[in-house]
């Protein structure tokens, strides 16, 4: 639909990049950790060179669907919000207001996602729900091509699936296998509000489906099996524990009343 951090990449990943000259993820269904790979794909030339006929519409929005003023009032510095804060499920409006706050709060999500070493940032993860994303696959500040994604709607997505192992910024410590398609296409709006047309693949189609997940209340638990799922359990437990201590507040959901998988090739609630 995030923001220097000078950590390198994790050992398994760096010598998986340097012994390879394959994009990191075309090749077959490895569980590598979604951290950072190497030079971002130009996604903004790649726009204005050849995806921006016949834009597909997005779906009709009510008037009451879209941001006022006070939902993308922020005050930095951002942090991130953890599962299970009712804000990670909550609606996310559309933007149909570009202005200087607009990118200052883009600006702000880059810092943070730096900051805690990720490459992608939604705004709900920062605890305002609007339709906003930002990401940068390279993860490291001035290298890579930061991106800035406003209401992106999917219209295709391949169907051959690959597996790879992420993280959240919102699940500190969590990491698992999730299945997704290999490639999207896409619309969405800029940060000045003109409209792109974009086929994802690789690495950035991975981070945008992450994030694009968090635009729809979809959390990257969502989508694995249950027996990964089962991998994780404890994890998402200490979480719930911890947000219970924080809060005071009964936690808002719990693994242990956990229904079922959603079907990647949804990409809706």
């Amino acid at each position: 639909m995030a923001a220097g951090l000078r950590l390198h990449l994790c050992p398994r990943l760096r010598a998986f990049a340097a012994s390879s000259s394959r994009p990191l993820l075309a090749a077959h269904p490895a569980a590598l950790p979604l951290r950072r790979a190497g030079p971002a794909l130009p996604l903004a030339a790649r726009a204005r060179r050849g995806f921006s006929s016949a834009l597909a519409a997005a779906p009709p929005a009510e008037e009451d669907d879209f941001a006022a003023a006070s939902d993308l009032r922020f005050e930095p510095p951002l942090k991130v919000v953890q599962y299970p804060d009712p804000v990670l499920r909550a609606r996310n409006k559309r933007i149909n207001t570009f202005d200087d706050n607009l990118r200052a709060l883009a600006d702000e999500m880059f810092d943070v996602m730096y900051k805690t070493d990720g490459i992608g940032l939604s705004a709900p993860q920062v605890g305002v729900n609007v339709q906003l994303m930002v990401f940068n696959p390279a993860g490291v500040k001035g290298e890579g091509e930061e991106i800035i994604l406003v209401n992106p709607v999917v219209y295709k997505s391949s169907k051959k699936l690959l597996v790879f192992e992420e993280g959240c910024l919102s699940f500190p410590g969590i990491y698992a296998n999730v299945v997704r398609p290999e490639n999207v296409k896409i619309d969405a709006q800029d940060v000045t509000g003109a409209k792109i047309k974009v086929k994802l693949s690789g690495l950035p189609a991975r981070v945008f489906q992450h994030e694009f997940d968090h635009l729809q209340g979809i959390l990257f638990f969502d989508r694995m099996t249950m027996d990964v799922l089962e991998s994780i359990r404890e994890g998402l437990k200490n979480l719930e524990k911890k947000y219970e201590e924080r809060t005071g507040l009964v936690s808002p959901e719990t693994v242990e009343n956990y229904k079922g998988t959603k079907d990647a090739l949804s990409l809706s609630r």
